[in-house]
This record gives structure tokens, sequence and C-alpha cells, in this order.
């Protein structure tokens, strides 16, 4: 009798089965409509009231204060939403729950209230808890027993994610500006609500593949080969002698108060004026003594269970919590794209092209979006080929969709070409991280699997230091704007040189985190660890909100150059300190490679 499994593997696209490309059309529909509202956020937020197309004229501290906190939470909830996979409702209806949950939350965005603005990005929090997590999951289910094509399976689906927030930045963001936020708004959702429909008319593709709650956690661990029989003995008496004391929950129920206090605390003082936390400890006000105890329960937490290991065991997790630490610094700072660095694109960057200048860039865009959206369009064939016998009415979904796609794609170069002169928008930039990221990660993958593939700290590092180099562009491309200056006309080359680093850094570090967490921690705590991982991210994304959020205050004071500077010398000298320690690291790392 053949399982699931198998008969996912009988209808094959580009020698993949069939499912998987339903997983990266429904991910490239919610990419689309996440990126697609995200780097509208800020410049709807900031936008004059009283303009061709006016926004709330917030002040950049009040928008990024917000968005930080939205930014932060989206890591948080799929932490949530995965154990409620696992437990109840199953990965392939936590998928539906959230993408249904999404699309209301891109459905309030439309209407531009405050009300109906809290209430969407509410509702996309809670949608992406149960999203994001079980999207991977279902893959993983999918390929068990096929181990040696799960690699490119997972190149294809963060093909599918990359592709999604490109098409996203550029359609959502072209539709906002030229048109109204509205429509930018509007576009996400619909992408989303496409998204939903095409995946539930689908679910009957996997069979009971990601039906049922997951009973058991599989964890590949790879020790050295001089260890492996301790090694594994070390793992199972590990998981029955330290569980989860009564201590450790309360402290982990504790610091989580105090994280979320502060989290909703920040933007809530600032846009509001009502304080949460109205009470002073010393020198720190409610808010900063809140989360700072938080952050000591969390770090008393930690260390105290890593205590509890055998020493190699602690070792790993000693490592893990290290790179953990050069994650926040990277996240604080590469996250500034779709914040201080798209503020500064409208504001600060000359984007006016004429005459040939004109033609030449509405030639290459028109090539960026039309080769990328011919060759998905050439695999939506093949599986519509492949399985519309079987899912005909899902394959319809998805045809019309990418109908009303190339609807709009065709809209924009029309209209583009139907100009003389064009400004480049300000959302245009952001789709540079996904282009230099589906170009270069061939190159990056070719390195890795070479002689001269870095370790783990020497990634992290090169990584840092790419990272803070493309900051160290935008300081020398903004030496020449005075203090305190609201505009400027700075050349576009600087903020693409930028992206293109900062995408190198990414494809440095992003790939490598999760992948070295699953060799190195035991499988007791290997559900504990993750979380820890995408907190470590949501307290990156909140520390670039809180950091972006300065963008004035340090304008006003020394220079755009300065507020620049920062970013550059911190995530190079974090990335000389893991350089440093690489030696160190290895011999925590015991050998995983």
């Amino acid at each position: 009798m053949n399982t699931d499994v198998e008969n996912l593997f009988k209808d094959k696209v580009i020698g993949h089965p069939a499912g998987l490309f339903v997983i990266f059309f429904t991910e490239m529909w919610e990419r689309f409509s996440f990126y697609g509202m995200k780097i509208l956020l800020v410049l709807f937020l900031t936008a004059p009231f009283l303009s061709d197309n006016p926004g709330w004229e917030w002040s950049r501290e009040n928008a990024m204060a917000l968005i930080g906190t939205y930014s932060s939470l989206l890591y948080l909830t799929p932490i949530v939403g995965g154990y409620i996979a696992d437990k109840i409702t199953g990965y392939k209806w936590a998928v539906i729950i959230g993408c249904f949950i999404m699309m209301l939350g891109h459905l309030a965005m439309v209407f531009e209230t405050t009300a109906s603005l809290y209430i969407g990005l509410g509702l996309l929090v809670i949608g992406t808890g149960f999203f994001k997590p079980n999207m991977t999951s279902m893959i993983s289910e999918m390929y068990k027993g096929k181990e040696s094509k799960k690699d490119g399976a997972y190149t294809i689906y963060y093909m599918g994610v990359n592709a999604g927030a490109f098409f996203g930045m550029m359609l959502c963001g072209y539709l906002a500006e030229n048109i109204g936020w509205s429509y930018g708004f509007g576009l996400a959702g619909i992408f989303m609500l496409g998204g939903l429909i095409q995946f539930w008319l689908a679910k009957d593709l996997f069979g009971s593949i990601g039906e049922k709650p997951s009973k058991v956690y599989e964890v590949e661990l790879t020790p050295n080969i001089n260890e492996e029989s301790t090694e594994t003995k070390e793992n199972v008496i590990t998981e029955k002698r330290n569980p989860f004391t009564s201590l450790d929950k309360v402290l982990m129920v504790l610091s989580a108060i105090g994280g979320v206090l502060y989290l909703f605390n920040d933007p809530i003082s600032k846009i509001g004026n009502i304080n949460l936390l109205p009470f002073n400890i010393g020198s720190l006000d409610g808010s900063s003594a809140t989360v700072l105890l938080a952050l000591v329960m969390f770090l008393y937490l930690i260390i105290s269970r890593m205590s509890r290991y055998d020493r190699i065991v602690r070792d790993k997790i000693i490592a893990v919590s290290i790179f953990g630490i050069f994650t926040v610094f990277f996240f604080a700072a590469f996250e500034q794209s779709l914040g201080s660095m798209t503020l500064f694109a409208r504001d600060y960057t000359d984007r006016a092209l004429t005459g040939n200048s004109a033609l030449i860039f509405k030639i290459i865009d028109s090539i960026l979006t039309v080769v990328p959206l011919a060759i998905i369009t050439w695999v939506l064939y093949i599986l519509f080929r492949k399985t519309f016998s079987k899912i005909p009415y899902s394959n319809i979904v998805l045809a019309l969709t990418f109908a009303f796609l190339w609807y709009v794609v065709y809209y924009k170069i029309n209209n583009e070409f139907s100009k003389e002169a064009t400004e480049v928008g300000a959302s245009w930039f952001g789709i540079l991280n996904s282009f230099f990221i589906i170009t270069l990660a061939p190159l990056f993958s070719k390195w890795w699997e070479s002689k001269y593939n870095p370790s783990v700290a020497m990634k992290y590092g090169i990584g840092l230091m790419l990272l803070g180099g493309g900051f160290g562009i935008l300081v020398f491309g903004t030496m020449g704007i005075p203090q305190g200056a609201k505009t400027a006309s700075v050349s576009m080359i600087f903020l693409i040189l930028a992206y293109l680093l900062h995408t190198m850094g990414e494809l440095c570090i992003s790939p490598v985190g999760l992948s070295y967490l699953s060799k190195l921690v035991p499988g007791r705590m290997i559900g504990f660890m993750f979380g820890i991982w995408y907190l470590a991210i949501a307290i990156g994304q909140k520390a670039a909100g809180t950091m972006g959020g300065m963008i004035d205050k340090i304008t006003e004071e020394y220079s755009l150059s300065t507020f620049f500077l920062i970013f550059t010398l911190v995530p190079v000298g974090i990335g000389v300190v893991s350089m440093l320690l690489n030696p160190v690291l290895k011999k925590l790392m015991h050998g995983v490679k």
C-alpha cells in the first residue's frame, strides 16, 4: 500500500512532488502580502498629511516604535502557533487558519483609520503565528525518507519566499505611491485571499500529511564520529534528567510578561501618551526597569538550565547562545532596510530620472519584473498539467491570481513608459534584497560546498562586516548633508551598493543559524532553543525599530552620516569579536561542522 509521501512523489514538477509547489505558491502569496504591506507602513505613517498622497504625518520615532513592536511580535507568536499546530490543529489547518486571519488583517488595513490599523496589525501578528512555523513543518513531513532531496526542496521554497517579497514590494509599493495607500494595502489582501483559497482547495492532495498533530520531535544530530556512542547516550540521559522545574516555568512566564509589557508600552506611551508602567526604580523609568528585570530573569533561566547539562552538551549550548547574541546585533542593523533606509530612499535620495537615464531604468525595471514572472508562470503551467485532474479548482484559482498579477504588471509597465521622465519609488529599493538573494545564493552555496568553506564563527564575522560595510557606503554618501537636514538628493548608487553588501552579509548568516542550532542542541531542548532563537531575532527586530527611530534626534544633534556610522561600527566590531572567538567557539562545538 502506498503512503501519502509516496503518492505525492508520483506527480513531479522539476523533480519534486507537485505538493511542494502548492506550498511554494501559498508561501509566495503570503510573502507578497507581508512585504508589500510592511514596506508601505513606514512610508504611510510618516507621509505628510497635506500632500498629493496624504499619510498620517507621524514622527519617525513613533512610526519606528510601532513597527519595531509589530516586527518583534511576528517572531514571538510562531512559538505559540507551532505549539498549537503540534498539539491541536496539525500543520495543514494551522496554515489555513493563519492565511484566513492574515487576509482579514490586510482587509482592515485598507480603511486607513486608527482602529483598523491596530486591528489589522494585530490580526497579521496572530495569523503569522499560525502560518510561519508550519509551512516548513509540512515540507519536512513530506520528505520523510527522502532526505537527500530535502535541501533542494527548501531551496525551491525559499525561492518562493523571495519571489513573493520581490513582487509584493514592487507592485504594492508602486500602487500605493502612485495611486493611493489603500490600493497598496488592498493589493496585498487580494493576493493573501488568493493564497488562502488555492491552498484550501488543494489540501486533499497532501493526504494525511500535516493533518494530525505530531507527537514526536525528530531532530537531526550530527555528532563527531569519535564521540558518536557517548554523544548519543549523553543526549538520551540528558533528556531524562533535566526537566523544566517549577522555578524554570515561573521564570519563563515572568520574563515573557515583562518583555511583552515593554513591547506594548513603548509605542503606546509615545503615540497615545498612555504609560502602562508608570513608576521609576532609581534612575530607570518603568519601561526600562521592566525589560531589564525580564532580561535578568531570562538569563538566569538559561544559565541555570545549562549548568544542569554535562560538559559537552553545556559547551554546545553556550556556543549557540553566543551565536544568538551575534544574531541580535545583526538584525538590529539589517532590519533598517524596511525602516530608516526606506525613509532615506524617500527623503534623502535623488530618485528623479530624465532622458536616457529614465529610459534605461524603465527597460531594466521591466526586465526585472517580466523575466522572473515568466519563469514562475512556466512552473505554474507544469503544475497545472500534472495536478489538474486532482485539484482542478485550486489550479483555476491560482491561474486567476496569476492573470491578475500579469495585469498589474502590465499596468505598471505601460504607465511608466507613457511618461517621459520617471521618479523611482522609495519602496522600489526594497526589492533589491530579494533580487540579490536570488542571483547570489547559488554562488554562496558553491562557496559553502568548497574546500574554502569557513567555520560558522568566520561566517558570522564576514556577514557582520559586510553589513557594516553597507552602512559605511551610506556614511560616505551622506557626508555632504548638513546637520539637521530633512531632505537631500544623494545618488541612488549608494543605496543600491548598500543593499548589495547587506544581502551578501545575510547570505553568510541567515541560512547558518538554524542549521547549526539543530546540530548542536540536545533533543530534549530543541523546541526550547528554537524558541530562544526566534526570541533573539525578535529582540533584534525591536532594537532595529528603537534605533531607527533615533534618526531625527541624531541627525539634528550630529548628522545623518553619524547615524549611519553607528550601524557601521557596531556590526564591524561584533564581526571582529566573532572572528577572534573562532578558536574558542570551535572548541565549544566539539567537532560539529
